[in-house]
């Protein structure tokens, strides 16, 4: 199926860089697909997903147009908001007519097509202390946004996550919480801070900081035949992410790193309602 999924994901990429490039928006390929564009000049063999950047500001503005320029009879913007929660801290592009259920939101009555997972890269907060407090405000986030027990920030952060959820029971304080987290922590333009960071993702890529020019225009690379935009500092940046990219990894970590529950490329997700997914209602 890995082979069918790229090619469904490649389809997403290539209307979403249409669009981005129909209303001037900046993005980036990132994880495992940069990697893939640089070494293989395409998907990673075993990869099976998608993940973009985009400034902050190119990020909002793709909220605002999407549903009023794309097609979303076809593709779905996803974002968690008060009454719809992803658990995933950023944004996605879905496939309506697939099916892609992951095990952390199989429970909930959201849009479980293909995703393209888009995160923002915001302006880095200058000073140490303001920088530590931007990171605090970003934890917070995703602690309340994500709403689900994190896998990749490391297991004293997993337990204290587990005991804030049963103080903090409530989805419409949990909500309060992490939009002003949000706004706290994104209040450094990004057109205008001297550095830039990921405030969404592992901790590792959250506690560094990058040149802005590195982020600020884009080059192009050849992904599956298609010249598809990264960002100009992209040795840099896979450096300090990777170490050695161009090293292929052990052959037991060659696997893809999705946890999906059930997949279904030929069928609608809503098919699935209260079969696959939305059977009942689950807190983290």
């Amino acid at each position: 199926m890995t082979k069918e999924i790229q090619e469904k994901e490649l389809s997403m990429l290539l209307y979403f860089k249409e669009f981005c490039d129909k209303h001037n928006l900046r993005f980036y390929l990132c994880g495992g697909g940069l990697i893939g564009a640089i070494r293989h000049n395409g998907f990673i063999p075993w990869d099976d997903d998608l993940d973009l950047f985009m400034p902050r500001p190119d990020y909002e503005k793709l909220a605002e147009l999407w549903p009023k320029y794309a097609d979303t009879e076809r593709y779905t913007y996803c974002r968690t908001d008060r009454h719809h929660i992803y658990h995933d801290a950023g944004a996605s592009i879905r496939d309506n007519h697939t099916t892609f259920i992951n095990r952390h939101s199989m429970h909930e009555d959201i849009c479980h097509g293909l995703a393209l997972e888009i995160m923002p890269i915001d302006g880095c907060a200058p000073g140490k202390i303001s920088r530590t407090l931007q990171l605090m405000w970003a934890m917070t986030f995703a602690l309340f946004n994500a709403q689900r027990l994190p896998d990749n920030k490391g297991p004293m952060y997993r337990a204290l996550a587990g005991c804030i959820y049963k103080v903090f029971s409530s989805q419409s304080l949990r909500y309060h919480i992490w939009r002003f987290a949000e706004k706290q922590m994104t209040k450094y333009d990004f057109n205008t801070s001297k550095e830039c960071t990921e405030l969404i993702g592992s901790l590792k890529g959250m506690k560094l900081r990058h040149p802005r020019e590195d982020f600020e225009s884009v080059v192009y690379k050849d992904f599956e035949g298609h010249q598809i935009p990264v960002m100009k500092g992209y040795e840099r940046y896979l450096r300090l992410i990777w170490g050695d990219y161009m090293q292929l990894p052990p052959v037991e970590q060659r696997v893809a790193k999705h946890d999906a529950v059930f997949a279904d490329l030929h069928t609608p997700y809503k098919e699935y309602r209260g079969i696959h997914y939305a059977k009942n209602e689950a807190q983290p």
